[in-house]
């Protein structure tokens, strides 16, 4: 397996697992991992959770995350699921490269889905000066996210600085992309195989989706779950999830069909290739990953 690249197959269906890099999350722009990614848990349960993989708070400095984009060729239509962060940290950036590696160019992409709209996940929309980086494609986002992030949105309870710049980074990778957008406003299918699902929480409008060719299934849950611990812990919730309540209920219930649909999972800010199966253990559950030996 190349460190940027996983191939595999869902179906008939021809799917890579492509890298746009890894981003270290720290102080002073982030909180510490252990308060950024589980906000609400409490001291004892956190310290022996983290205690399992080897961790301590006041010693994990800093949370190093891969960012995993997808493309899935279904035989008629080259999809990419979204662009990574662009020129958003040192490390980032790498998706066109990582694509024109695996033969394809950034013309070949006829269609784009962005699951929400944060700089992470939009960051390589544009190229440098402006212009669209896959200038051949129809975008498709949940309409809610897009009018969060484009129109004024109510910021009465979040109007901190943090936001602000989310929202103006938004509207730089957004509004250029404007032209060539459909927004969906329900769970439909966007090209034949692929489903949009409403996964609101992370962001307003945030979207997972659900691939599916003969028989197979590939669930791309995007940030509705950010680290491991996500799953044997599921009622704990990130700093920057905004409605943290509703992003619990998101997160239980792809957690649930993962399980009863015995899916294959990608979730883009686990370690690369970011895909794998989610196995129940008791009220919560437990993240396989896929053997990328051999």
């Amino acid at each position: 397996m190349s460190a940027e690249r996983y191939r595999f197959n869902v179906g008939s269906f021809k799917c890579i697992a492509v890298s746009d890099g890894a981003f270290i999350y720290k102080p002073p722009a982030f909180p510490y991992p252990a308060l950024f990614l589980f906000a609400n848990a409490p001291k004892e349960a956190l310290e022996q959770t983290l205690r399992g993989y080897n961790l301590k708070p006041e010693q994990w400095k800093e949370w190093v995350s891969q960012y995993t984009c997808a493309v899935i060729n279904t035989g008629e239509h080259r999809v990419l699921v979204d662009t990574g962060a662009g020129d958003l940290g040192p490390n980032t950036g790498k998706l066109l490269q990582n694509l024109q590696d695996e033969g394809i160019t950034s013309g070949e992409i006829d269609t784009v889905i962005l699951t929400h709209g944060h700089p992470d996940h939009i960051g390589g929309n544009t190229l440098s000066g402006g212009k669209p980086a896959f200038p051949n494609a129809r975008f498709v986002m949940w309409k809610t996210e897009w009018e969060f992030w484009t129109s004024e949105p109510n910021l009465a309870e979040k109007a901190d600085e943090h936001l602000k710049v989310l929202r103006t980074l938004a509207l730089n990778k957004l509004l250029p992309i404007q032209g060539q957008l459909d927004l969906v406003d329900h769970e439909t299918e966007i090209v034949p195989g692929i489903r949009a699902v409403a996964a609101p929480g992370h962001t307003p409008g945030h979207m997972a989706l659900s691939v599916t060719s003969r028989g197979e299934q590939l669930l791309i849950i995007a940030d509705a779950v950010l680290h491991p611990i996500h799953l044997e812990q599921s009622n704990w919730y990130a700093t920057v999830d905004f409605i943290p309540e509703q992003a619990v209920t998101t997160k239980r219930g792809l957690l649930n069909q993962a399980v009863a649909e015995r899916a294959l999972v990608l979730a883009f800010h686990f370690p690369f290739p970011g895909l794998g199966h989610v196995v129940q253990k008791g009220e919560q559950w437990q993240w396989q990953p896929i053997n990328t030996e051999g």
